[in-house]
Order: C-alpha cells, then sequence, then structure tokens
C-alpha cells in the first residue's frame, strides 16, 4: 500500500504543476468504444488491449491510452486553444514481456494551439522537464514530419507512397517495402503466381468479408504496383540516412540542411524542426546538449505525426519510459470529422518517478 499511495502523491503532484500551467482537469471512461479505436489502428490494437463484449454498448476496451478519448472531447467543445490534464490507469497486455505490469497510472498534458504549434511543442516538452526536474533522466526526441515529407516527396506511385506512410510505426515492414519498391527483393512467389494467370478469379474463391469486386480491385492494384519502376537507390539511400541520424539536436539540423538539398519535400519539416529548436531554446531547454534520433518513437501507438520525445531513466536500464509525449495533428483530423486542431501533449508515469526518486 506503501507504494501505491507513493504514486497517488506524485500524481497529484505532477497534474497540480499541470494544472498551474493553466491546463483544464478532464476525466475518461476506463471502459472505451473499441469501433474508435480499430477504426485508427486496425485489429494490430487487439493484442495490446483488453478487450470485452456486452449486449448494449458492443465491443469495448479498457482504456489503453488517455488520448484519444480526450481529442474526442476536446472536438466537440471547440476550444482553441485549450490544455487539459488527467491522471489514471490505463491498460496494456504484455505478451513478450510479463514482468512489465499490465496497468499502471498516466498523468498528462495536453495543448490544442492552432495559433502557435511550434511554442506549444516546446511548452509541452519544458513542462515535462521540469516535472521530472532532478531525476537521473536524460531525454531524447524525434520528428516524424521529417520522415513522412521525404516519403511524400519521393518519385514513385501514390500507391506506393501510401504503402510506407502507412507502416511508419512498423520499422520492419517499412523496411521491407522499401527494399521491395526499391528492386532490391523479389515479389513473393504466391504473388507472382497470382498475377502471372490470365484470369486470376478464373479459379478464386471468395473467402472471408471481400466481396468478388474487391479482389477484383486488388488484384488490379497488384498488377500496377508491378509495372511501377523502382524507387531510385539515391533516394532510398536518403530515406535511409535519415532515419540512422543520432545526434544532438544542432548537429543533426546541419546534416538535415545538407540532406534538403537533394531532398527539397523535406524542406519546410526542417524548418519547422529549426524553429522548434529556437523555441525551446526560449523554454530554458539546453538545445546545444538534446539528443535526436530519426529511428526515435517508430513503435509507440500510431497517432504521432511530428514531434516526439521520451526521457529515460540513465541509471535502470530496463526501465521503459518515464514520460513520453509527441504532436497528434492527423488524430484531431480523424476525430474530429475533417476539422484538424494541431495538438501536441505528453504523459508521465508516477510510479517510475517513485521508484528514481531516491537515486535523484
Amino acid at each position: 500500500m506503501t507504494g501505491l499511495r507513493q504514486t497517488n502523491e506524485e500524481a497529484r503532484r505532477i497534474r497540480a504543476l499541470f494544472e498551474a500551467q493553466g491546463a483544464q482537469l478532464v476525466e475518461t471512461d476506463i471502459l472505451q468504444p473499441a469501433e474508435t479505436l480499430l477504426d485508427l489502428y486496425g485489429e494490430d490494437i487487439r493484442g495490446r488491449a483488453y478487450v470485452t463484449t456486452d449486449g448494449v454498448r458492443g465491443e469495448m476496451m479498457l482504456r489503453p491510452d488517455f488520448t484519444v478519448p480526450v481529442v474526442q472531447w476536446h472536438m466537440e467543445s471547440n476550444a482553441d486553444p485549450a490544455r487539459y490534464t488527467y491522471s489514471g490507469k490505463v491498460f496494456r497486455m504484455q505478451e513478450e514481456d510479463l514482468s512489465r505490469p499490465n496497468e499502471y497510472v498516466q498523468v498528462g498534458y495536453e495543448v490544442f494551439d492552432g495559433k502557435a504549434p511550434v511554442q506549444a511543442d516546446a511548452e509541452v516538452f519544458a513542462i515535462i522537464a521540469k516535472a521530472l526536474d532532478g531525476l537521473p533522466v536524460r531525454a531524447a526526441t524525434g520528428d516524424y514530419g521529417i520522415l513522412t515529407a521525404a516519403v511524400r516527396g519521393l518519385d514513385t506511385s501514390d500507391a506506393r507512397k501510401a504503402a510506407l506512410l502507412r507502416h511508419i510505426w512498423r520499422p520492419r515492414r517499412f523496411r521491407a517495402l522499401l527494399e521491395r519498391f526499391g528492386g532490391k527483393s523479389d515479389v513473393p512467389a504466391t504473388r507472382a503466381a497470382l498475377l502471372a494467370k490470365a484470369d486470376p478469379m478464373a479459379d478464386a474463391q471468395v473467402v472471408g468479408l471481400r466481396s468478388a469486386k474487391e479482389v477484383e480491385e486488388r488484384i488490379a492494384a497488384l498488377r500496377e504496383d508491378a509495372q511501377t519502376a523502382p524507387i531510385d537507390s539515391e533516394q532510398i539511400a536518403m530515406l535511409e540516412e535519415l532515419v540512422s541520424l543520432r545526434e544532438t539536436c544542432p548537429n543533426v539540423l546541419g546534416n538535415l540542411r545538407d540532406i534538403a538539398v537533394d531532398m527539397p519535400s523535406i524542406s519546410k519539416a526542417v524548418t519547422r524542426f529549426s524553429q522548434r529548436l529556437d523555441a525551446l531554446s526560449e523554454a530554458g531547454i539546453d538545445v546545444d546538449a538534446l539528443e535526436f534520433e530519426g529511428n526515435f518513437g517508430r513503435t509507440s501507438l500510431e497517432y504521432y505525426d511530428g514531434f516526439v520525445f521520451g526521457f529515460y531513466s540513465e541509471t535502470r536500464a530496463g526501465m521503459p519510459a518515464v514520460a513520453t509525449g509527441g504532436r497528434y495533428d492527423a488524430l484531431t483530423r480523424v476525430l474530429g470529422r475533417g476539422r484538424e486542431v494541431p495538438a501536441v501533449g505528453a504523459v508521465i508515469r508516477p510510479e517510475l518517478v517513485v521508484a528514481l526518486r531516491g537515486q535523484a
């Protein structure tokens, strides 16, 4: 009980810090409609969440995260700018590492601000750093906006760009697609055999939820893809350079500017990166020592689309991230039915703060 009491006290301390920043306290239901999360993430979310069903509300999930319900609540309120805080348990399956808890407390801070998004990025990062001040933690940052801009600028079909963007959060799948689209790996044998048939539907049996028309459209898309020229090797090399970047932010900025000369599609994202460093510096962050990783955060929940960051223990290598956050503008567009409000937020795990407190 002592550990639980300390965790709750720490959660209240952090939440009070966020409220002092002007954040409104909000509460969300522990049971969330599964349909919304399945629409956002597909069936993959089932492997990370606890699902139940009742005869009235249908499929429901134990809350895997606070951001989605907070965004839904905000998009109905029409407030802008707005700041929110919350605290409570989230629930995640841990099939690969049973030593990690499947339920734990999060305390969050979310900013919806369409007028000064770069400053909002810096504000959220800075207040998380303040909440963790004095603890043995290091910060790491990344930027999905740069990688997505690079993919959108590739000289290839829209279908291939869409496939790569869809799998940015799955590094192995992304890499496999990049190799295939670059002509470095063969088309799967079963697919090649299917496309070699004069009429692939002649002996086909429709199984599952797809109709015959949907299957035909899929085959047509595969044939079109098979005729698409490989992505240029130099463009692939620049993509690989982007994800392999790992240096302090000022040094990375210089590298990004060099890459942007040959890949102009990332120029706006690089400018925003530079502006964010200025805003972080103005917020009191030592950007000269701040780390950037081009591959950072690519296995987290799939709503981040810009600035991302995390704080990690410097003394306990196996400890999960003490805090994580990032920008998720596209999520507001989806949940706002086309209306978008730039948004950025972060969460802290208070029990990990308690665990590190004695090592400060």
